[in-house]
């Protein structure tokens, strides 16, 4: 029987004859292997004969081609790899509700998917996702859930005591169970705050200020200082649900669900707007207009987003018309909208309102109204009898 090396020398040889037509492919692999740097006839017998491997290695085991490689070093905590891993491509951090996806599969926590979608309104682009490039939007992207339950129950760190809970259950922590919690949303405040006493801190410092307080042995004319200023807020608040309650007593009230459309100028660098289809209320035809802070140049490079609207009389009108309006959220919108109450006396002269600010708390709302297709919002109208 030949050798290796005979048979590989046949095979050369025999390269150009038709009847080796198979030990000439074996000689071209052998030729293609030695080309890109790979192991030889001889080391790959070799291998196969286990010479140079040491001890036996374990059939069960893969092969050592197959084998992860673990990175030199500590590896780090799996957790700690994970955060690199679910995070936001956006802001780099750890989703805290919602985590969409694109088709592509790159995450985006809720806060900048909407911001994205609300950017690409402003500049009149298609949304694309940072990381891939392709098309997001409501439609194509959609929530990931195992993500969201994934990132729920990573540990992390309470800011107070500083001790490590799954995030699932931080806030219930913070909120009810750390001695040390005080944050403006737990607010951890004096038993005595009704009389004025202004402290805020840890929990388990709360009895000791507690018995320590001053307050209580405050004489009744200082108390009535205090109190005086506590109460300016209060009445703002009750003058605001007295003047709705007072409309309600109103013969003539009128109510509709309005969409807010986009639309942009004819400008050489349009601006974008929102108006309504003409809708009917108290028998008069009106129109709604929406701006995007107040049509600066650059909205979409503002870190802060407001919207104003004014309300239009299409009808003709023999008489003046005095009226109340406000805007709420629509029946199937989260949007947190205050109430504000606007009054005008529409004629054939003044047939238009003044822009007024749409009364939402924060520029995520106003990011969240942006990213959807319309705004969807409920207008009251209250006509005042003469």
């Amino acid at each position: 029987m030949s050798s290796v090396e005979e048979r590989g020398e046949v095979g050369v040889a025999a390269a150009p004859g038709s009847s080796s037509g198979g030990l000439g492919v074996v000689a071209v692999g052998t030729a293609l292997e030695a080309v890109v740097g790979g192991p030889s006839m001889q080391e790959e017998v070799s291998i196969r004969r286990g010479e140079g491997l040491g001890p036996e290695s374990d059939p069960d085991e893969p092969p050592p081609k197959k084998r992860m490689r673990l990175p030199e070093g500590e590896s780090g905590k799996l957790e700690e790899r994970l955060y690199s891993v679910l995070c936001c491509t956006v802001c780099l951090d750890l989703p805290k509700a919602s985590v969409y996806q694109c088709t592509n599969g790159h995450l985006m926590c809720a806060g900048c998917f909407i911001h994205l979608l609300a950017d690409s309104r402003l500049k009149e682009e298609q949304a694309t996702c940072p990381n891939c490039r392709c098309e997001i939007s409501k439609s194509l992207c959609c929530r990931n859930l195992a993500v969201e339950k994934a990132v729920s129950e990573l540990p992390t760190d309470c800011p107070f005591c500083l001790k490590q809970f799954p995030r699932s259950s931080l806030e219930r922590h913070q909120r009810e169970e750390c001695q040390d919690r005080y944050t403006t949303h737990w607010v951890t405040q004096c038993k005595y705050k009704r009389i004025g006493c202004p402290w805020k801190g840890p929990f388990h410092e709360l009895p000791a200020h507690e018995e320590e307080c001053c307050h209580p042995t405050k004489t009744g004319t200082e108390l009535m200082g205090i109190l005086g200023e506590m109460d300016q807020s209060h009445s703002r608040e009750l003058t605001l649900y007295n003047s709705i309650f007072s409309l309600l007593c109103y013969e003539k009230i009128g109510f509709t669900e309005v969409q807010f459309r986009p639309y942009r100028t004819d400008d050489f660098i349009t601006r974008l707007y929102y108006e309504t289809p003409r809708f009917t209320v108290l028998n008069q035809t009106w129109v709604l207009k929406a701006r995007v802070n107040d049509s600066e140049r650059n909205p979409n490079l503002s870190c802060k987003r407001t919207l104003s609207f004014q309300l239009i009389l299409k009808s003709k009108v023999n008489s003046a018309i005095e009226c109340s309006f406000l805007l709420l959220k629509g029946p199937y919108d989260d949007v947190r909208i205050k109430p504000v109450i606007h009054h005008h006396a529409f004629s054939n002269d003044t047939n238009e309102t003044d822009y007024v600010p749409l009364p939402i708390t924060d520029s995520v709302e106003c990011n969240k109204l942006l990213a959807a297709k319309n705004i969807n919002l409920r207008l009251f109208i209250f006509q005042i009898q003469k």
